[in-house]
């Protein structure tokens, strides 16, 4: 993997991270494309999660902080609150994330017509948030667990994690900011978690990443966490306006070329 191809590889991570498209659809497309054969270079794999959890700190760099404040001060206050939401929305992705997302994978790769399908699938959560009336609620336990269950489901090839989490929150009336907010900082703990596995992956057997010059592995990095800021500060304000809609677009017509190609 040269600079170039670690420059546009890092950018999709950083970009389909969090704009609700299917990240691993377009990592593998952007890999063939470009000719990549390393593109599942455990190393790299690592740094570009780390950059993108990176992204996700800075942007909400003072929600954690206070966070963090609230909860060294060993109350039920709204911070702790908020982390046992968190804490509850992962059950699910950790249940079927670490238990079955091997036979997920195994069951569906290679199937383009599925991954066209759960795109198409993606597209239509986003497009029923653009006729849902803007609410104002916040998110309650039993809304985090259902959110969860989204984000679970997104473990399927084609559907967005991003897409379905903050769709599922529109839908259940939870405020547009709140949904963003909630959304974002629901999928950190799964990037670290994501990059955690993979490192210890590395570090086990070492000989299963492939050799890269550090310099293409530093261009990774920083076209991960560049893109990775701009598309989650791009995407809190398209959801604050209701701007989904493009993206439900976006979802179709990439999925009805994909079946269409595959047919004939």
């Amino acid at each position: 993997m040269g600079y170039f191809e670690a420059l546009i590889l890092g950018a999709i991570q950083g970009l389909t991270e969090f704009l609700p498209v299917s990240s691993s659809g377009h990592l593998e497309l952007g890999a063939h494309f470009l000719g990549v054969k390393d593109s599942n270079n455990l190393l790299f794999a690592i740094i570009v999660h780390a950059a993108t959890a990176l992204s996700t700190i800075v942007v909400f760099r003072k929600d954690i902080w206070v966070i963090i404040k609230d909860l060294l001060a060993f109350q039920w206050n709204e911070s702790t609150q908020f982390t046992a939401k968190i804490a509850l929305s992962m059950i699910p992705v950790g249940i079927i994330g670490v238990l079955f997302e091997d036979q997920i994978n195994e069951i569906f790769s290679g199937s383009v017509i599925f991954v066209a399908s759960m795109l198409a699938v993606t597209g239509l959560l986003l497009l029923l948030t653009h006729y849902a009336k803007p609410q104002t609620g916040s998110v309650t336990f039993s809304k985090s667990l259902i959110i969860g269950i989204a984000q679970a489901i997104a473990i399927l090839p084609g559907i967005s994690r991003s897409g379905s989490t903050i769709s599922t929150a529109l839908l259940l009336g939870v405020d547009r900011a709140k949904a963003a907010r909630f959304s974002f900082l629901m999928v950190l703990p799964p990037i670290l978690g994501a990059a955690l596995l993979k490192l210890l992956e590395f570090i086990k057997a070492p000989a299963s990443a492939v050799d890269m010059a550090y310099g293409p592995i530093i261009v990774g990095f920083l076209a991960a966490f560049l893109s990775g800021l701009i598309a989650c500060t791009w995407m809190i304000d398209l959801v604050k306006k209701g701007k989904l809609v493009y993206f439900a677009i976006y979802c179709f017509a990439i999925a009805g070329v994909v079946i269409l190609i595959t047919l004939l």
